[in-house]
């Protein structure tokens, strides 16, 4: 099968889309499919390039406006790509008015990650389009039922819905190297607290160090973003130095390592635009209990209250604290926790569960296709 996949950006750069994506293309290659990845480059000019099997088209960018690249040349090198399924990423307003205007394919497969929630000016002339490419889409993936019932857009389209959970690659995360993961406490002390992401507003982190000033451990953070100078500020303000250790981007061989050294997970999001938090699978496949916050997104459905881990209300520092502590000061329940998180990790965000559930997706779509041309032909 033939298969285009199309989306803003595709590894090296990173993010939990890209990921997503990548991890997804190149497991769609292992079993034998042809496909090709249409994105943005970060330079003017046009790439192509196989990496993994993939073919990675990258047209060139004249711009980015609102977190959102710009490309005259992508919506011509849509116009050239004959697959049996395209798969669109959103939200990417380019590749979805891209689609709309040139796209070729039989077969339309969109997997909704977020709304659009910060560029609401963006928003009031995207609407229409939206609505249009929704209508149109064969099928629509969501990775969560609690975002089929709090999008404005998928609850219109429950019908089109299939609830198919992002994943990781669990099996990086069950086992590591313990003189890593003791190195990792000798240096930073136990217990700990964890943190990994992109440094971006919707993570919530001003809100976890304003409770880190009432929780006696220390909090690794990993990840770099734009909000990184503000949070190391907010960290000094607070009286935060030697507790809170901001360790930049760790690499793919060293993270095991660090969930491994640590006690609690938190992921102390604050705005929907954190639609799933794949991070916290992570965490859960490492064998560690989280902390999220409720949002009306994925992440209350990857970490199941008071099984995996604990839900608490959005921007509330003292939630969190209490939460934090509570995990802290019972050891039983954050072993038990942690027990229940890796089991559900590992029976339900897989990548390799991932994959066939969205292969069942795309045999069924040309199934049907195919059946409805037939009886139209034979009504002939």
């Amino acid at each position: 099968m033939k298969v285009l996949h199309v989306y803003k950006d595709y590894y090296p750069v990173l993010g939990g889309i890209e990921n997503h994506i990548r991890m997804l293309a190149e497991e769609q290659v292992k079993r034998g499919n042809e496909v090709t990845v249409l994105v943005t480059n970060t330079a003017f000019r046009t790439l192509a390039e196989e990496v993994n099997g993939v073919q990675v088209i990258k047209a060139g960018r004249l711009m980015t406006v609102a977190s959102t690249p710009l490309s005259i040349s992508l919506p011509l090198l849509l116009r050239r790509q004959n697959a049996d399924i395209a798969h669109l990423h959103f939200p990417y307003p380019v590749g979805e008015l891209s689609y709309l205007l040139f796209g070729r394919t039989s077969h339309l497969v969109i997997t909704y990650h977020s709304d659009v929630v910060r560029q609401r000016g963006l928003l009031l002339f995207y609407r229409p389009f939206l609505w249009q490419v929704l209508r149109r889409a064969d099928r629509i993936i969501a990775t969560s039922p609690n975002y089929i019932e709090s999008s404005p857009y998928l609850s219109r389209f429950r019908r089109k819905c299939t609830l198919i959970p992002s994943a990781v690659e669990t099996g990086r995360f069950l086992h590591t190297d313990p003189s890593q993961v003791q190195q990792i406490r000798v240096m930073y002390g136990s217990p700990l607290i964890l943190f990994v992401g992109k440094l971006r507003y919707y993570k919530g982190l001003h809100y976890l160090l304003r409770a880190m000033t009432e929780i006696p451990c220390n909090l690794l953070i990993i990840g770099e973003g734009p909000m990184e100078s503000e949070l190391r500020n907010l960290s000094i303000s607070l009286n935060l130095s030697g507790k809170v250790f901001f360790l930049g981007e760790v690499s793919d061989e060293e993270l095991p390592a660090y969930y491994h050294a640590c006690d609690i997970f938190v992921l102390p999001a604050s705005e929907r635009s954190e639609a799933f938090g794949t991070v916290q699978i992570e965490a859960m496949a490492s064998g560690l209990p989280v902390v999220c916050t409720e949002l009306g997104t994925g992440t209350s459905f990857v970490n199941v209250h008071g099984k995996t881990g604990l839900v608490v209300p959005a921007r509330d520092p003292e939630a969190l604290a209490t939460a934090v502590l509570n995990l802290l000061e019972d050891e039983n329940q954050r072993q038990e926790m942690g027990r229940h998180a890796r089991e559900r990790a590992l029976q339900e965000f897989s990548l390799q569960t991932m994959v066939d559930r969205i292969t069942k997706v795309y045999r069924e779509i040309v199934k049907s296709n195919e059946a409805i041309k037939g009886s139209r032909e034979n009504a002939k």
